[in-house]
């Protein structure tokens, strides 16, 4: 996963930190956990936890195998001690192990048999969405991702991952590309979650009005 479909060097800024943003771009395991803690935490915090993972576990890499069978107490220490990986740490460490579980039993462990031979977009979505932890919205991001920064596009991949896949936009993880577009996602984010928040309210009144 270093290389794209053109042979270039991959090279992200997602995280912001470059050892933990080498390891993404290298590592396809690294890159679905970074994505399943992206929520509730920003950004940077969620895609540099593979990272930080890696490290509490003594190598420099993730392996499906090795966290499908860890104790899970244990593991949950590993996501707990400070500074804790996530805001939810107990809960993300449950749903990390139970998608290296989910990828041993369907994948044999290897994350990116998850898109290597996906024939379609649509294809490629539905496998995404069966991933422990993987809703709607984040199979879209992530396939988005993938396509964007990674070279992964099959045939219907930008239809497949809705108006996150459209070119030139800011809207998620998949368009970040350095500290200017962070600051247009995390802006596009807040404003999305300001007129979601002010159509709640405005509904509530009308509601209140009848």
């Amino acid at each position: 996963m270093t290389k794209s479909d053109k042979g270039q060097d991959i090279t992200l800024r997602i995280a912001q930190q470059p050892e933990a943003d080498e390891l993404l771009g290298r590592s396809p395991l690294a890159a679905l956990v970074g994505m399943l803690l992206d929520q509730q935490v920003p950004m940077e915090w969620a895609f540099s936890g593979p990272y930080t993972l890696a490290q509490r576990m003594g190598g420099d890499d993730l392996e499906a195998h090795e966290i499908a069978t860890y104790d899970p107490e244990a593991f949950t220490e590993l996501f707990t001690a400070k500074p804790a990986l996530h805001r939810y740490p107990g809960s993300m460490a449950k749903r990390v192990q139970q998608l290296c579980q989910y990828l041993v039993a369907q994948y044999d462990g290897v994350a990116s048999a998850v898109w290597s031979d996906a024939a379609t977009g649509a294809e490629l979505r539905k496998r995404l969405n069966a991933l422990p932890g993987f809703g709607t919205q984040k199979s879209q991001i992530f396939l988005a991702l993938l396509g964007k920064q990674f070279g992964v596009r099959p045939p219907g991949w930008r239809e497949a991952a809705g108006s996150y896949g459209e070119d030139g936009s800011h809207r998620s993880v998949a368009d970040i590309t350095g500290p200017e577009s962070l600051a247009e996602v995390r802006s596009y984010k807040q404003e999305t979650k300001a007129a979601a928040k002010q159509a709640a309210k405005a509904a509530k009144a009308g509601a209140r009005g009848r």
